[in-house]
């Protein structure tokens, strides 16, 4: 009996629980950011203003007015603030050419299922660019020019990670690690988003610039063979992730960098031509918020 259109099982196989399977393990950054769902396709959203509150300076006066208050004197008066925002739901999507009643017939199912991997696999990844993208604060996945109001950038010291001479990845890590700290956010651990060729040059600094230097961890890196945490900031590696940068950023709590808005989840369906084959769609709607800027620094110049 032929699939009724919008059915999401081809001859055992179930399409939505592969799709949504496949997608866990292709989606990088959402595992990383906040996860909430959207009923709207406007989200009308609320970006808090980072930074201890103080009182504004004023003419001859600069000093904190919190500070050494006088007796009998009214308190200063200093208020946290919110900037609005609006941003719309964007959709993802992708389908496969219609695979033939013949092909479905005689060829080995794993057809079907390959194709439902990789058409899920160019949806997520297409999510995690948008969440980076947002991370970041730019127009796109390649962060050239990132916005210098809403995220804290480095220059990598020396050369680069590359530079194992001048080069300190370690140094560069503290630098953003107390650049977030001073912005009164504190977190139980952040997130270094790089691309293999950063993670291979700080492997190599680690285990053979500084190796002598550290000989327990450096061994003990060359037995798991994959760098997970280093300084507060586990290591996550991603093709997406753009070469000469690394990100750090909060991932969760208080001061989470961004949510990722769902308002459809990744979603699978069979499309059937009676007489003629079938074919696969994939979708997913929603949308990357940057909710604290401040928590987000950015490495630049990583590579020689």
């Amino acid at each position: 009996m032929a699939d009724a259109s919008g059915q999401a099982d081809i001859r055992g196989i179930d399409i939505d629980k592969l799709a949504k399977g496949f997608a866990d393990e292709a989606s990088v950054l959402k595992n990383f950011v906040v996860k909430s769902k959207t009923k709207a396709r406007e989200i009308r959203w609320y970006q808090k203003t980072a930074g201890f509150l103080d009182s504004v300076d004023t003419t001859g006066v600069t000093a904190s007015k919190i500070f050494n208050v006088p007796e009998r004197a009214l308190p200063t008066v200093v208020e946290q603030s919110w900037t609005r925002k609006t941003s719309y739901v964007k959709k993802f999507m992708v389908e496969s050419p219609t695979i033939s009643e013949e092909d479905i017939r005689d060829s080995d199912v794993d057809v079907l299922a390959t194709n439902v991997r990789d058409l899920v696999r160019a949806v997520a990844n297409q999510v995690d660019i948008r969440i980076y993208s947002t991370l970041i604060e730019a127009a796109a996945a390649t962060p050239t020019t990132p916005n210098p109001t809403d995220t804290l950038t480095t220059a990598a010291t020396g050369n680069g990670w590359d530079d194992t001479t001048n080069g300190n990845p370690v140094l560069d890590l503290m630098v953003g690690n107390q650049k977030i700290r001073s912005q009164g956010i504190i977190a139980n651990e952040l997130i270094l988003y790089i691309n293999p060729i950063e993670h291979k040059n700080l492997l190599n600094y680690l285990i053979t610039v500084k190796g002598s230097s550290i000989p327990q961890f450096a061994s003990e890196q060359l037995k798991k063979n994959v760098l997970m945490e280093i300084l507060g900031n586990k290591v996550v590696v991603s093709e997406n992730a753009t070469t000469d940068y690394a990100l750090q950023f909060v991932p969760s709590g208080t001061h989470a960098s961004a949510v990722w808005k769902e308002y459809t989840p990744m979603s699978s369906v069979v499309i059937d031509d009676p007489g003629i084959g079938k074919k696969i769609r994939v979708w997913e709607r929603g949308e990357g918020l940057l909710v604290f800027p401040k928590s987000v620094h950015q490495i630049t110049d990583t590579v020689t």
